[in-house]
């Protein structure tokens, strides 16, 4: 069976596979619902409400504090409670709007700030590493409080090779996990504010740079760079994988080619015979509960996102 022929199975969920995904949370269901099965407008906006009153959304909401932090017990800095549970709310979709977004975030803005080590900034104007300030902005962008000096520094900061890395200097090359991290944090504040000529341009630079080593490769060698890129986790956190780079790629409405087919063959092949994506290469830095279940099992999410990334591939090869 050749790889279009799969491919072409693949993008065409079987029915017990859509059942399976919208008997689920919220924060699945209404992507299920905008990315997949199409739905109107209406019918995805009544159910993407839900995330901040029930399921997953709802619970993460309920463990913030009074001081506007998350509860840092399971975490090994403190920060990190506060940081990734806000970028899980992101990535459930929470209506940026809703009360429940605007108390929560209001909380975060008038209350948290980084460690005096730092200058004890406000929460949303970030620290001084690059791999965290790009999820900062990704985070301000999508819930109105993008920091155009965080826009800024982040832009001074790119590489001659087109991408960020936390260790430079004395490093003058990219590196993969840093730089889809300010990727989605530039690409969040663009859709946000609207399309900057500078950010645009330094976005594609950022992209060539991942695109000219297809996703995975050492640009000298050829070589595969780490072979945990192919194996996809939920949630990523600052970890890079093919699955993380091409919705970013689908997310930034970029056009497919050659460079990303290799990843796109990963991807398919990836894909039980039942249809789903398992978990797998699970991190540490984890919010305070399970959404799913342990290494190997069927991951709702890394199906959905597999399935939007192969629907993107398919409609514009």
């Amino acid at each position: 069976m050749t790889i279009s022929s799969v491919l072409e199975e693949a993008v065409k969920p079987r029915k017990a596979v859509i059942r399976w995904l919208l008997d689920s949370d919220p924060a699945i269901r209404w992507q299920v619902m905008n990315d997949i099965t199409k739905e109107p407008e209406e019918v995805v906006a009544s159910e993407r409400k839900r995330v901040g009153s029930e399921g997953w959304g709802a619970k993460l909401l309920a463990l913030q504090k009074p001081d506007g932090e998350w509860d840092g017990e399971y975490f090994i800095a403190k920060w990190a409670s506060t940081f990734y549970a806000l970028l899980l709310l992101k990535d459930m979709g929470l209506d940026p709007a809703s009360e429940p977004a605007r108390k929560a975030i209001d909380l975060v803005r008038d209350k948290v700030t980084w460690a005096a080590e730092f200058g004890s900034p406000p929460f949303f104007q970030g620290e001084v590493e690059p791999c965290i300030n790009g999820r900062v902005l990704a985070i301000g962008a999508y819930f109105g409080e993008a920091s155009e000096a965080l826009v800024d520094r982040l832009l001074s900061e790119q590489l001659e090779d087109g991408g960020w890395n936390c260790e430079a200097p004395p490093s003058h090359r990219s590196s993969f996990h840093t730089t889809i991290c300010v990727l989605e944090g530039l690409l969040t504040y663009e859709k946000a504010k609207g399309a900057s000529s500078t950010v645009t341009q330094a976005r594609q630079r950022a992209q060539a740079y991942l695109l000219e080593r297809h996703m995975l490769r050492r640009l000298s060698t050829g070589e595969i760079i780490n072979r945990s890129w192919m194996r996809f986790s939920y949630p990523p956190t600052w970890h890079y994988d093919l699955l993380r780079g091409l919705d970013y790629l689908r997310t930034a409405e970029v056009e497919p080619d050659y460079r990303i087919t290799e990843a796109i063959e990963l991807v398919v092949k990836k894909q039980h015979q039942n249809g789903r994506w398992p978990l797998q290469n699970p991190h540490l830095d984890q919010v305070n509960f399970t959404m799913e279940g342990p290494v190997g099992t069927a991951s709702r999410w890394n199906t959905l996102r597999a399935l939007r990334v192969l629907d993107w591939y398919s409609a514009n090869r």
